[in-house]
């Protein structure tokens, strides 16, 4: 289970782990807290009074100090399965929907004819599309785009980042993902 750390002013910055979550609120540097309480730690004894420390960890933290993203200057890392997760397990050529195990990442201008492997330039593909396709562009191939490759925003990128989100981290993102996105379909 993770904690979705946000900055004091409410951009995503990193996944991070329970015991991670727990530094910050013992720093005293969560600033607020929104979600549900998903754990709770206690500690020790406090000498004079005798009081157990406890501390309890919510879903989505806002902790203070200067973003480390800037999400002006984001450049998600582009992988397999945050493509098919973008792209909705969606072949581009046939529109099927398959399996991850049934995929593959499909460079429109392929390598061999210079193409680069980024977000604008890869899309979902099932083997026997990528296959058919080879090393051409869809237009030599004659095999049309059914949909168009996009970079995903912050918020989408935390989205395919984490498999398991808890459903108020889920809205919470969802919430500042942009109308364009095809995670919204």
């Amino acid at each position: 289970m993770k904690v979705l750390k946000l900055s004091a002013q409410g951009l995503p910055q990193a996944w991070i782990s329970l015991e991670l979550a727990v530094l910050h609120y013992a720093a005293e540097e969560v600033r607020w807290e929104i979600g549900a309480r998903i754990a709770t730690f206690h500690g020790g004894h406090n000498a004079l009074t005798g009081a157990q420390s406890i501390i309890h960890i919510n879903s989505i933290i806002g902790t203070r100090g200067v973003p480390s993203i800037n999400p002006f200057e984001l450049k998600p890392g582009l992988t397999n399965s945050k493509l098919f997760v973008r792209d909705r397990n969606v072949c581009a050529y046939c529109g099927g929907h398959f399996h991850e195990d049934g995929l593959t990442r499909e460079h429109i201008i392929p390598v061999a004819q210079r193409g680069v492997d980024s977000w604008m330039n890869v899309v979902t593909a099932c083997r026997a599309c990528n296959h058919r396709k080879s090393n051409r562009t869809p237009e030599q191939a004659h095999m049309p785009l059914l949909y168009t490759p996009y970079v995903p925003s912050l918020w989408e990128d935390f989205i395919l980042r984490n498999r398991r989100i808890l459903a108020d981290q889920m809205e919470f993102l969802m919430a500042h993902v942009p109308r364009s996105s095809r995670l919204l379909a």
